[in-house]
Parts: structure tokens; sequence; C-alpha cells
């Protein structure tokens, strides 16, 4: 959203706050961990399951499957399956889905650099407590 020029003063409704409604859907799909893991994993070229798997490490097979079925149907993954014994089925994303690693790199660069002030943010509010 726009900075109001005085704090105190409330942005009118003018369908920003209805873009970022509908965007939310989407927001919560592309920037949830796997998600976020996936495109990483991927940036380099297609990789097969059990690589993807090896790559992120903690993620269950399940939810890899999961990810994966979802970020395929949002036009981020394509799903290539060979016609070989047995079936080699590659991953890669598309056009779409690397136009999504600049800012999952920024926000990770972005993580990577307050890391520290977060971590006494917290600090200071459990202190409180």
């Amino acid at each position: 959203m726009l900075p109001a020029s005085d704090p105190e003063e409330v942005i009118p409704s003018d369908g920003l706050l209805d873009a970022c409604q509908a965007a939310r859907v989407i927001l919560s799909r592309v920037g949830d961990k796997w998600s976020v893991m996936i495109v990483m994993a991927l940036r380099a070229g297609p990789r097969r399951f059990n690589d993807i798997k090896r790559a992120i490490g903690a993620i269950s097979q399940r939810m890899l499957t999961l990810t994966l079925r979802s970020m395929e149907r949002d036009g981020l993954v394509t799903r290539t399956v060979f016609p070989t014994t047995p079936p080699r089925v590659e991953y890669e994303l598309t056009p779409l889905g690397h136009s999504l690693r600049l800012p999952v790199e920024a926000l990770g660069q972005w993580a990577v650099a307050n890391e520290a002030e977060i971590t006494q943010a917290q600090m200071r509010y459990d202190a409180q407590g």
C-alpha cells in the first residue's frame, strides 16, 4: 500500500485493498515455506522428485507431492514423464515459476541480513512476557 502523507490519515479504498485481497490467495500459495524451497531447488534446472526431496531435506514425501501438484496447477512448475522403464519424472520451473525467483531470492537475502535484529527483537519481547 502507498503511505499516506499524514500518518493519521486513512487511505481511501480505491481498489487497492480489493487487489490486495485478491493477491492474498496467490501469496499464501507461493509464500509458504515449501513452495519457496522448491523454487530455490529448481532454480538451476529440472530435477527428479527424490533430488528435490534431498535438496530440501525436512519435507515429507506427501507434502512434497502436494506442493508440487499445487505449483503445477498454478502454472509455476511443469512435470514431464519420460517413457522409460521405470518411468522417469522431472519437475522444472515454468517461465512464470522463474519469474518468482527474484522476489524469493530478495526475501531470502532480507531475512539473512535482518536475522540478528529480528532475534534481538524476539528476545526483548519474550523477556517482557
